[in-house]
This record gives structure tokens, sequence and C-alpha cells, in this order.
């Protein structure tokens, strides 16, 4: 047992909410996913990843899966030819400071109000709440991409979010997932992997819930919503692993260094079952 990431980590599982989103507003020791960090960066990201399958974004309805309260990666979107946006995330926490300064950079998707900035809700839908609810799916028409970046990790349930972005999706769609599968205490990118169900759930999980699924999960689930994936591998730990798989328990562990040691994936699939 590792006693400092021990403590650091019961520390972070008992920490409020409240504080943590704090934190992660301003920025301070909690880090916050790539739509809030550099928005801009993401929306390259994107890009590029649906570029390599040959797919543009122009003229499309594009769903932001765990948007981060910033409107920068759905304004970007927009200026780069999309269609309509929809930015959903389950918590509302609007980052008001920010999304102010996208004006008047912006000011054809934007409206400024006396105590913030709104979309123009003929360019960006507001999606906030669990999008397995039936009530939530109905605000929304069919989107023709879906996209997020380091949020599926996060994830308490990855088989019913996936369903139910799969029903949102036109029958041609396609989804565009970065996920990290490192422990976010980046030091040890495996840690978290050494813990029991129940040590990890009841003590160490961060408030931000990391479900420390691997590549051949995300692939089973995925095949299960599409009839076509594909998930690239963007980075991995080959020494890290080998130093930490010692500990590593064996439900996380297929025998298959260049699978058990991915850190980041790529995730495109097409044409929702």
């Amino acid at each position: 047992m590792k006693i400092n990431y021990f403590v650091l980590r019961l520390m972070r599982h008992f920490m409020p909410e409240s504080v943590a989103r704090f934190l992660l507003k301003r920025r301070w020791i909690i880090r916050p996913g790539l739509e809030s960090s550099d928005p801009f960066a993401a929306v390259e990201q994107y890009s590029a990843g649906l570029s390599a399958y040959g797919r543009s974004i122009k003229g499309k309805r594009v769903l932001v899966f765990g948007y981060g309260g910033r409107f920068a990666v759905g304004v970007e979107l927009l200026r780069k030819g999309a269609a309509h946006v929809v930015l959903c995330d389950h918590f509302v926490l609007l980052d008001t400071e920010r999304n102010l300064e996208l004006l008047p950079d912006y000011a054809e998707y934007l409206i400024a109000e006396t105590d913030g900035v709104k979309p123009r809700s003929e360019f960006i839908t507001l999606l906030h709440g669990d999008i397995r609810e039936e009530s939530i799916q109905k605000q929304i028409a069919e989107v023709d991409y879906v996209l997020s970046t380091s949020v599926y990790e996060h994830l308490d349930d990855v088989d019913g979010i996936t369903h139910a972005l799969a029903k949102l999706t036109a029958p041609q769609g396609t989804h565009l997932h970065f996920v990290d599968l490192r422990d976010h205490y980046f030091k040890y990118p495996f840690e978290m992997l050494a813990y029991s169900e129940g040590v990890w759930r009841n003590l160490l999980n961060p408030t931000s819930n990391l479900n420390r699924y691997r590549l051949p999960s995300y692939k089973r689930i995925f095949e299960k919503y599409f009839s076509q994936v594909k998930i690239s591998v963007l980075a991995r730990q080959e020494n890290e692993f080998k130093q930490a798989s010692p500990r590593i328990r064996p439900e996380f562990l297929t025998g298959d260094l260049s699978v058990d040691s991915t850190t980041l994936i790529q995730i495109f699939s097409e044409v929702p079952i």
C-alpha cells in the first residue's frame, strides 16, 4: 500500500462535493477536463478525430456530453460549421466569468444579460440533468454527433448512459469519445486497480467517481449499442504498468501488456443499433 496515496485518496473521497466543485471551478488542486481547461484544444481534437474517419461537423447537430459549464466549446463548434450544438451536463455549474469573456467575439451565438450571458436558443441548447431520464431526452431532437473528452471514466452507469446517448443519435450518427483510463492521481496511473471494489467504493473513490473500466469493458459496451466500433489506443504506460502489476487485482488484467498498460483511448462508433 502507498500510504501517501491512501491518505490523499481518503481526503478526496470524504471531501464535501461543494468544496470539490469550488476547487474545480478555480482550477485549484483538482484538474478540470479539456472542455473546461482548454475548450478550443478540445474542438481541435474533435475535428481531427472526425476528419481521420472522413467526417465533418459542418451542417451537423452536435451534442457535447459533459461540457463542464463553459460555452466556449459550443460556440467554437458553431464557428467551425456545426448547425446546432447541445451542451449536456448532469450538473448545472455554469462558469459565468469565463462565459462572459466570450463576448463580443461570439456575440452572434450569445446574449448578454445583467447577471451574465446565455446562449441563443437557435444555436445552442443547454441540457442539464440525467441523460437516462425520458423527460431529459424529450427536450432535444436527434443529433448527428455525440462528443466527449475525459467524461466516460467518471460515469457510474456506462452501459445505461451509452444506451441513452445511442437512442438520441441519428440512424447514421457518430460518437467520438476520448477516455482517460489512468488513476487521476496521475503520479500512480494504475494504483486504483490495486484495491477491492468495497475498499475503492467506500473509502478511496473520489466524489467525481472513477469507474475503473478498462479497454475491453468499453469495447463490449459500445459494440452492444453500435454496429460499427473502432477503438484506438492513444497512449500506453508500459513501464509504470510493469511496476504496478504485482499489486493489480486479477479482474483488471487480460494478460496482454498492450491492452493492460493502455491509459488513453479514442472510441469511434457509428450506426446505433
